[in-house]
């Protein structure tokens, strides 16, 4: 029987966003360092596998068999440790060993000739490395969003035993495979150097006897990353400013009276010509 898928780890995702959503909006100003370098660290998280049975009805009827209910248990605990390395603010390329825990699951059928009930049992445990490509998305000082894409290389283990009118011998075999490998996550700055993430990712698997497939895996984890980190500024000594002495105020100096000017004396204007008057001369006696 099938449950909803993650509910326990879909809550503690929604309560760790809520968190740190909380403390992003009531911390005070956090430069991230944004020089390239290594990192290391590692998730654990929930798993869930999710394959189609399928291949094993087929392989039932073909044995004479009738196929009844099935039960599940998909779900399993996994991690994974990680080394990456920086190439900027907002890329990364990273890569670690995951293991995606174990999935089991029971057949029930009767043989259609004389109705014998019978099981068909198998288990699986997914191991295997991976490399990725990672986007990253400042939302503010501390916190930002990344998505994955990359490569897994998978090695499925199963095991597998019957019951009853079921005639599979109890056996073991695995697949090696390499599938597509996605994700998404948020990450916060606790300080420069150590940040906690927590992520949401689809690893593609092929079960040797299920056939293709997927696991997801809801995680939380840590990242400690290495080199140099931003100086804290040293908080100087307070030295209070000289006391400089005002200026005197400018002395006025009256410049120099200027030089008298000479002007010369007048000419008198020349009296203008007149002739001298002649005496009348007088008749004679």
């Amino acid at each position: 029987m099938k449950t909803s898928k993650f509910p326990a780890a879909r809550r503690g995702l929604g309560l760790i966003a809520l968190a740190v959503l909380a403390t992003v909006s009531s911390s005070g100003a956090f430069a991230q360092d944004e020089t390239t370098g290594p990192y290391i660290g590692g998730n654990i998280g929930a798993t869930r596998a999710n394959f189609n049975n399928d291949s094993i009805n087929q392989t039932l009827v073909g044995q004479g068999l009738r196929v009844g209910s099935a039960t599940e248990d998909n779900s399993g605990t996994g991690y994974k440790l990680f080394g990456g390395y920086q190439l900027n603010r907002n890329f990364a390329l990273e890569g670690g060993y995951f293991d995606l825990g174990k999935s089991s699951y029971t057949v029930n059928a009767n043989r259609i000739i004389d109705n014998a009930a019978g099981t068909f049992n198998g288990e699986t445990r997914v191991r295997g490395l991976n490399l990725d490509l990672v986007g990253m998305l400042p939302v503010s000082d501390r916190f930002s969003v990344f998505g994955r894409v990359g490569a897994a290389y998978a090695q499925s283990r199963a095991s597998f035993n019957s019951t009853g009118a079921v005639p599979v011998n109890t056996s073991n075999t695995r697949k090696n495979d390499t599938n597509l490998k996605v994700g998404i996550g948020m990450q916060y700055a606790i300080t420069q150097a150590l940040a906690v993430r927590a992520e949401l990712e689809r690893y593609r698997i092929n079960d040797p006897v299920r056939n293709r497939g997927h696991i997801d895996m809801a995680s939380v984890g840590l990242v400690y990353r290495f080199g140099p980190k931003a100086q804290t500024p040293v908080a100087q000594a307070y030295v209070p400013p000289a006391v400089v002495a005002p200026a005197p105020a400018p002395v006025y100096v009256a410049p120099p009276p200027p030089a008298p000017v000479v002007v010369a004396p007048a000419v008198a204007p020349m009296p203008a010509y007149e002739p001298p008057v002649r005496p009348a001369k007088q008749g004679r006696n």
